[in-house]
């Protein structure tokens, strides 16, 4: 059984990428949590050294949930392209370099892809909600879709502008930010977070 957090619970958010603050403050507004980020409480970034996005998730809830005696909710996500065997995947973050530029990043898609024919491309995002107690729940989202370049638009963030989910004709950097949390990877885990720890 899930463990549940009430309206007016403190949680922290163990990320320190903006992009991702911004979507989950989203996410969790109209519920009534008040919300920290793990970079406001001046909280270190834990190796992230897990082979897959769950374990990462895990690993940065736990510091954050540990470090604080609070709760905290955290988020490993990335892009995987099936031309290049899922990568960037749990590396996408490390592909835009020191300097997380992503347009580098997206050009380096690009360009390991080469002439390949298969475009196929998705997100996977790992919501996990840790307590001080060690104790984990661990959702797992996914949109599938295309590569597309050059990339289009300038909103998202990330591998957005080179990425169209299926179906549709804006990719997630032409997206307005409430179009894709309503379809988005994240979207997709969080709506399992809402349902086991919030309802």
């Amino acid at each position: 059984m899930a463990r549940k957090l009430q309206p007016g619970a403190r949680l922290v958010l163990a990320s320190h990428n903006k992009g991702k603050l911004r979507e989950i403050e989203a996410l969790l507004r109209p519920l009534g949590i008040d919300v920290v980020s793990a970079g406001a409480l001046g909280l270190p970034e834990p190796a992230e050294d897990a082979p897959d996005f769950a374990g990462n998730a895990r690993i940065k809830a736990l510091a954050a949930a540990t470090a604080t005696g609070l709760p905290a909710l955290s988020d490993d996500s990335g892009f995987c392209v099936a031309a290049l065997d899922g990568a960037p995947g749990v590396l996408s973050a490390r592909w835009a370099g020191p300097s997380k530029d992503f347009s580098q990043a997206m050009a380096l898609v690009h360009t390991r892809m080469g002439t390949s024919d298969d475009r196929r491309a998705w997100f996977v995002a790992a919501l996990c909600i840790a307590w001080p107690d060690g104790h984990t729940e661990t959702f797992l989202g996914r949109i599938d879709g295309t590569v597309v370049w050059p990339p289009r638009g300038d909103k998202g963030f990330g591998y957005d502008p080179m990425f169209l989910p299926s179906g549709g004709s804006a990719t997630f950097g032409e997206m307005d930010p409430e179009h894709k949390h309503a379809m988005s990877h994240r979207a997709r885990a969080f709506a399992q977070v809402l349902a086991a720890c919030f309802g």
